[in-house]
């Protein structure tokens, strides 16, 4: 297979090589930029020809383009692709055969190989710097570049690594990505050109030719299948938050008649391969899968894709539906969600382990998705100005086809806000929604919450009404769950002036006016206490972690569920907690209090022995007694103390007499005299 000629030219390289005619909007400025050896930052659109502004360069350029790309099958095809143009490339990954490594070290040592391929992971091997410097490489370019900022939506760690590829080969570095707002940007040139801004190219989010639409979760299944069988006999994808629901649904669907099958991480590679080339080749498959298909799938004709889950975040809602319709053609996508979806995403972002910034951040983005879900205007327009665009409204979504029925719900918004003012904004919607709906409850009536002005007065909406209205809030910004808090919904500065009269908020009533209860799966614990759940968890992962350990050989689920429900206060209280012994309170005690209770008292390691016992109690009663009588009862005399260690003694054993006292702690008598009744008198109270 022979290279193609070289070319100063490179709309000729690219209608000989790829045989196109012209080159996309947004293309030619970006081939250039990097033709001519500068750093580049190119951000566009999904189906916008990310790969050839790489693939013509490195034609045009001497040495060897090395392509860092996350997923095999991606890799994968793009060599096939070149191949089948007349380029030499090639793909080191853990795919490989060991004849296909061999032939492309073969073409590396020939200098023949023009694009080469390579995972992240690969660079953590120490001979990988080694081998593309002796290769010649004179570029890097780097797919799906958002994987390297730990605020993007699928951050990778080994994509830290290619800062330090880039500085150690001394050439220059070409970066795309679809999906980077601007905080996400910003990381990129931090990580990737270490703070020199490169050549930046912003080219647009709009995807004209995708229909969006949102709706809420009413018999999903049915709704999919429906979907699905408008659509019967065009390529689609379904995707779904866990494995199980792939191959459930995929079930379903062939049973509805399409041809459909299931994808997901759980899967042998070559089945996962087997998946990916019946979808390359197949006309009309519908692939139902994880979020771990699409990809390193490059096919144009894509007429559809669902969600029949929530995705985690705006950017990754944006990716999964720009792989629809990347030909051109029209192409349509929905997407379902539910309180389930929404409950899930919240917790993953709690039980993680990110800094408490980083946490507020996805909330943030979390509820940015949710304002795209429950939105009260054009999808596209609103979808678009999360990355900074303004549009027009598309005529191209649900809501443009049948705009919704809105109105003004600052009365109810403004009940809500006061409501968790009242309470110090330390309390979930949950609680809120109680004390709204006047629901006396032991926590509300213990907590005094029950005499706010607050209680009660937003009788005139039903509680799935008010879990809409607190959705749709979140939607708009105003409230946060607060990680620090333990999911406590905190207001946000576009709250303010509404709690103060100032501004107005409007609201959907359709989905405020068809509220009804759901058939949420049942909770380990109630929503007040689920975000401590969730923090608890975290700080066991990281624990189990940091060990090399399964998590539940730290705690086992029931006891932190114990704890997030009894909120202990103290060791004492946290040795009473099932599951919890001796050695797992000295090991962790302190640390899950810290994360129930924020900063914990130091005890003395022999208390600490006692904790939940009730000679621990005995043992604070000597210790106060000895504190008070430390200088005898005038306070003048000459300072005396027992040993920690001999308050335990007396604590656990409890003598009843003066000779009981002086036997076992062989006191001598100037002590027995000045502490010796004092203590007898406490042990009294104990029996």
């Amino acid at each position: 297979m022979s290279e193609p000629g070289p070319s100063n030219d490179p709309a000729a390289l690219l209608a000989r090589v790829w045989g196109f005619d012209a080159f996309r909007p947004g293309q030619e400025e970006v081939v250039r930029a990097v033709i001519a050896g500068h750093n580049v930052l190119a951000i566009m659109p999904t189906g916008g020809g990310k790969s050839l502004c790489f693939q013509l360069p490195a034609l045009m350029r001497d040495g060897v383009t090395v392509v860092i790309s996350p997923l095999i099958a991606l890799m994968r095809d793009q060599v096939r692709a070149m191949k089948q143009a007349g380029v030499e490339a090639g793909a080191l990954t853990s795919g490989n055969t060991e004849e296909e490594t061999e032939e492309v070290f073969a073409a590396l040592d020939e200098g023949r190989l023009k694009l080469l391929y390579m995972a992240p992971e690969r660079l953590a091997s120490g001979g990988a710097q080694n081998m593309l410097r002796r290769a010649g490489v004179s570029l890097i370019a780097v797919d799906e570049a958002h994987c390297v900022s730990q605020w993007g939506h699928d951050f990778r760690p080994d994509y830290l690594r290619i800062g330090e590829l880039r500085r150690s080969l001394g050439v220059p570095l070409a970066a795309f990505t679809a999906t980077a707002d601007e905080e996400t940007r910003a990381e990129i040139v931090t990580r990737l050109f270490d703070g020199q801004a490169p050549e930046t190219f912003l080219r647009g989010f709009d995807r004209p030719n995708i229909h969006l639409a949102f709706s809420p979760k009413d018999q999903p299944r049915k709704q999919i299948l429906t979907f699905a069988g408008a659509r019967k006999g065009q390529s689609g994808i379904v995707y779904c938050g866990t494995r199980a629901k792939t191959e459930s649904l995929a079930a379903a669907l062939r049973e509805a008649g399409h041809s459909a099958c299931h994808y997901h991480g759980g899967m042998e590679a070559e089945e996962r391969r087997h998946v990916e080339v019946r979808f390359q080749q197949e006309d009309g498959l519908i692939v139902v899968a994880t979020v771990a298909f699409g990809m390193g799938v490059d096919k144009p004709d894509i007429r559809w894709v669902a969600h029949a889950d929530l995705p985690k975040s705006i950017e990754a809602y944006y990716q999964e539906i720009g792989r629809a319709g990347r030909d051109g053609a029209s192409a349509e996508t929905l997407t379902l969600y539910g309180p389930d979806d929404i409950k899930l995403r919240r917790t993953q972002i709690d039980e993680g382990l990110a800094p408490p910034e980083r946490k507020e951040a996805d909330h943030g983005r979390l509820n940015a998705l949710l304002g795209l879900a429950e939105a009260t205007e054009c999808r596209r327009a609103k979808l678009l100005r999360y990355f900074g665009e303004d549009a027009a409204a598309c005529g191209n979504c649900d809501l443009c086809d049948s705009p919704p029925d809105l109105f003004d719900g600052t009365e109810s918004v403004r009940k809500a806000l006061s409501a968790a003012l009242r309470t110090d904004e330390r309390f979930g919607a949950g609680h809120l929604i109680e004390i709204l709906l006047g629901s006396a409850t032991d926590k509300i009536t213990q907590r005094g919450h029950d005499k706010l002005p607050t209680f009660g007065i937003g009788r005139d909406l039903s509680r799935p009404q008010w879990q809409a209205v607190f959705r749709q809030m979140m939607g708009h910004d105003l409230m946060r769950p607060d990680a620090a808090r333990h999911g406590a919904l905190v207001m946000t500065r576009r709250a303010h002036p509404i709690l103060r009269g100032e501004e107005s908020i409007t609201l959907r009533r359709d989905l405020v006016a068809r509220a009804k209860v759901t058939n949420v799966a049942k909770a380990l614990v109630s929503d007040e206490d689920a975000p401590l759940l969730s923090a608890l968890k975290a700080k066991r992962r990281a624990l189990a972690e940091a060990a090399g350990m399964p998590a539940y050989i730290i705690f086992n689920d029931r006891s932190l569920i114990e704890m997030a429900e009894t909120r202990p206060a103290t060791l004492d209280e946290m040795a009473r907690i099932s599951g919890v012994g001796a050695k797992k309170l000295e090991s962790y005690g302190t640390e899950f209090l810290a994360v129930i209770a924020g900063a914990v008292q130091e005890m003395h390691p022999t208390r600490r022995k006692l904790a939940g016992s009730p000679a621990g109690e005995i043992f604070d009663r000597l210790a106060q007694v000895q504190r008070d009588l430390e200088r005898g009862t005038d306070g003048l005399a000459r300072p005396l103390s027992c040993s920690t260690s001999l308050l335990r003694k007396i604590a656990e054993a409890k003598p009843h007499t003066q000779d009981d006292l002086a036997r076992l702690t062989r006191l001598p008598e100037a002590k027995l005299e000045r502490f010796g009744d004092a203590f007898l008198e406490v042990l009294a109270e104990f029996r």
